[in-house]
């Protein structure tokens, strides 16, 4: 089968491709391997894939439609996985300009693209983040999500709604996922695992903000990837029932995607303390804008329509980054 995934530089996207390539599937991807973070990171990411000679990355931007338009074209995609994204709740409050682009204008021509191709099913990313300043755990699709604390959890909840909108006006099957703190080996440098050990191995302080007071619903990359192509597989059908998380007029659906199963943080450090070796040195600070004291993925839903289940706990799955991690950065541990 023909799969076109955005962003197989970045961290899911590149673990995506990985297991559709395995499988057999012939994966075009888009992604411009911007400077957010290391590129180098990124390309090696790439260089994963390449092996493949059912696989090609584009190194183009989505922002420009002419381009996205040219690639589905040529290459006529059955399915999309839309993973490409400006990512990042705090870059977001200095760079907005930057999710404009990349989660508004991007996402709007990945979506005119594939109906002008007649996609399949167009599966795309959203975020934990849209539930913003909601209070109850868990987190539900069917509770409302209309007061976003960034600009990035804005973005991402716009893009819930435009597609939609897409979904139902030309009947095309679609399913957004909000992803809930992913996590493992070639993970991104911003998220909170990468940053910790790498601090603790230079002996430099880490910053837990709530005065290390939070909760995330850590949810390992495998799992993840599971999770993705298991919704691939099956199109979404407009429901006949009456419910918030459903569309009675669109092949649409929306699902948590999470472990389902919140750590204390402070638990969290304690794991890779305990596979580095090293105690970190702490520094305690209130909460952030934008951030939450905790999340909490309800995956009832994903549960029941394809038998999902996260199987990896957090301290096998932070052992497993931390080998990465060595590995791949020896030279510079030397």
């Amino acid at each position: 089968m023909k799969i076109l995934v955005t962003g197989a530089a970045g961290f899911i996207g590149n673990h995506v491709a990985l297991r559709l390539l395995e499988a057999g599937h012939e994966v075009v991807s888009i992604d411009n391997c911007n400077a957010y973070y290391d590129p180098s990171l990124k390309e090696a990411r790439l260089a994963r894939l390449q092996d493949f000679s059912s696989f090609e990355n584009k190194k183009n931007d989505l922002s420009i439609f002419s381009e996205v338009m040219n690639i589905f074209a040529h290459f006529q995609p059955h399915h999309v996985i839309h993973l490409a994204a400006q990512a990042g709740v705090r870059y977001s409050f200095s760079h907005p300009e930057a999710y404009v682009s990349s989660n508004l204008v991007g996402f709007f021509n990945v979506l005119e693209a594939s109906r002008q191709t007649k996609v399949a099913h167009l599966v795309y990313a959203s975020t934990s983040s849209v539930y913003g300043a909601n209070k109850r755990l868990p987190f539900s699709e069917k509770d409302p999500v209309n007061h976003p604390l960034s600009f990035y959890a804005a973005t991402k909840r716009s893009n819930e709604v435009m597609a939609h909108a897409y979904s139902h006006l030309y009947q095309i099957p679609m399913t957004g996922l909000r992803f809930f703190t992913v996590y493992g080996p070639w993970g991104r440098p911003d998220m909170a695992l990468f940053k910790f050990t790498k601090a603790i191995l230079a002996e430099e302080p880490i910053v837990l903000y709530n005065h290390g007071r939070m909760q995330r619903d850590f949810t390992y990359i495998d799992d993840i990837v599971t999770g993705v192509l298991k919704v691939c597989a099956q199109s979404p059908q407009p429901s006949t029932e009456e419910a918030s998380d459903r569309s009675p007029v669109a092949p649409y659906r929306i699902y948590n995607i999470g472990n389902s199963a919140p750590v204390e943080l402070m638990d969290y450090v304690h794991a890779i303390e305990t596979c580095l070796g090293k105690t970190a040195r702490c520094t305690m600070a209130p909460l952030q804008q934008g951030d939450v004291p905790a999340t909490y993925a309800d995956t009832t839903s994903l549960q029941a329509d394809f038998a999902y289940i996260p199987r990896t706990p957090v301290t096998e799955g932070v052992a497993r980054f931390i080998e990465w991690y060595k590995n791949f950065y020896s030279n510079e541990l030397c």
